[in-house]
């Protein structure tokens, strides 16, 4: 047994027939989702710094509907996800009618719940933006007004193709969704340099494209879903109906994925809002720092698709056994990349902070926050992210929505205040506060999974 093998087989083995995803096949999986997600890395960073050249008040107001403009992006991909594990099953299950009625419904309903949200936010965004940002510059509030009512329109489409990637990622295709997505932002990140400094068109011109290329990407992946040779495909008839059976099925762990992304993202708007009130200094290294964490971030954020489509597989293919070696499995080489990436993220952090006009508070901040995130991102990355995504694939959606909203709305929350307010640590407190919530969590799914209760659901 080589090296590799040896980090990532569990000692407790299966019969190879029942092994249903070689090494090679889940590397084929792995390694087109991690350049995905690194290349999303790359394009947020070249948007930003192109949308640094369209002005102040633009910048302020594309970051201030970023908070908004994220939660309804978290429902879209939440619904593919909770879709993505319903498919998965199916596939295990070799119950290809209903894997078709399945990723038909997924259509069928994101397409009427991003419809209802376009519509809710564009007659109510105006007054919401109002409500947030009572005391912010005309010329920003300007800019928020004109962006969020721009990208309000691409819901559809972007609720389309989460459903459309959620698919495929269930079959294992990951190469597809990687190359759609490679496509999709380079249709953005041309149309954001026509928009700024041919057009000088402003928000707008950032808007736009974002827009776009949202609707180019959903058409190429709902093209893509009607292939009958696939494992499971989209129906014409059954995409135009609502069957509320099915529906229900994947709503019952969509719902519970949403309400946990929405109330992570909320969580989020509060500490940045203690943040502020820490000044300049603090301030800059917390926002560099979500970068750099980001980054740190991309191996986890590619592993969590891997643990739906895999033990979805097995769960439907009622084989327990096989799913708890891969679970086990995949948890180890989640842990072996993750350690090894964040190794280098922080090798290369004397690369990285020279990129950065600051001050050398800020720099001293910045590598303190970065070191203390990536030692436990390193460590027990893949016990807080990808795991969860593991359970909530065998069903056991509402226990990780609960110990998710306990670690990180109630916990995690808490802490921040208590670090920043009471002992003065500033930026120091809240990624203190952000780890405790990760090992917290950590130990919440280590408990779950020992005692096999995660095993014990049926979803279809």
């Amino acid at each position: 047994m080589d090296l590799v093998s040896r980090i990532i087989e569990p000692k407790q083995q299966i019969a190879e027939n029942k092994k249903r995803f070689s090494n090679a096949a889940l590397q084929k999986m792995i390694i087109p989702l991690f350049i995905e997600q690194l290349l999303l890395m790359v394009v947020g960073l070249a948007d930003t710094m192109m949308v640094s050249h369209a002005g102040e008040a633009t910048v302020s107001g594309v970051s201030l509907d970023t908070m908004i403009y994220t939660i309804f992006i978290l429902v879209f991909s939440s619904l593919g996800a909770g879709g993505g594990v319903i498919v998965a099953q199916y596939i295990g299950r070799k119950d290809r009618e209903n894997g078709d009625l399945a990723a038909s419904q997924i259509f069928h309903i994101a397409f009427l719940i991003s419809m209802s949200l376009m519509i809710l936010l564009l007659i109510a965004g105006k007054g919401i933006l109002h409500l947030l940002y009572p005391s912010v510059e005309p010329a920003v509030m300007a800019a928020c007004e004109t962006y969020l009512w721009i990208v309000t329109l691409s819901f559809p489409a972007n609720a389309i193709y989460n459903a459309g990637t959620a698919l495929y990622r269930a079959m294992g295709k990951t190469s597809v969704t990687m190359r759609v997505s490679i496509a999709m932002n380079v249709v953005n990140i041309v149309g954001n340099a026509i928009g700024i400094f041919v057009l000088h068109a402003g928000a707008a011109g950032v808007a736009w494209p974002t827009t776009i290329s949202w609707y180019f990407a959903a058409t190429i992946m709902t093209y893509l879903c009607f292939n009958k040779k696939n494992q499971v495909s989209i129906n014409r008839t059954q995409i135009l109906h609502l069957d509320t059976i099915m529906a229900g099925r994947i709503l019952r762990v969509a719902v519970p994925n949403a309400i946990e992304g929405g109330l992570f993202q909320a969580a989020k708007v509060v500490l940045g809002s203690l943040i502020a009130t820490f000044g300049t200094a603090q301030i800059a290294a917390n926002g560099i720092g979500q970068t750099i964490w980001s980054l740190a971030a991309v191996v986890t954020s590619s592993m969590s698709p891997i643990f739906i489509t895999v033990i979805g597989q097995c769960i439907g293919a009622k084989d327990k056994e096989a799913a708890d070696y891969y679970l086990w499995k995949l948890l180890r080489m989640a842990t072996a990349l993750t350690f090894v990436w964040n190794l280098l993220v922080l090798v290369c952090l004397p690369l990285i902070l020279p990129l950065y006009d600051i001050s050398a508070e800020t720099r001293h901040l910045l590598i303190i926050i970065v070191i203390i995130h990536n030692v436990f991102c390193g460590t027990i990355g893949a016990f807080f992210g990808p795991m969860s995504a593991g359970l909530r694939a065998a069903g056991d959606v509402k226990f990780t929505m609960y110990a998710s909203i306990f670690c990180t709305v109630f916990f995690r929350t808490a802490l921040s205040f208590l670090f920043c307010l009471v002992f003065r640590m500033g930026v120091i407190g809240i990624a203190c506060a952000m780890v405790m919530d990760w090992s917290l969590k950590a130990c919440i799914l280590m408990m779950r999974y020992r005692s096999g209760k995660w095993l014990q659901h049926q979803l279809i």
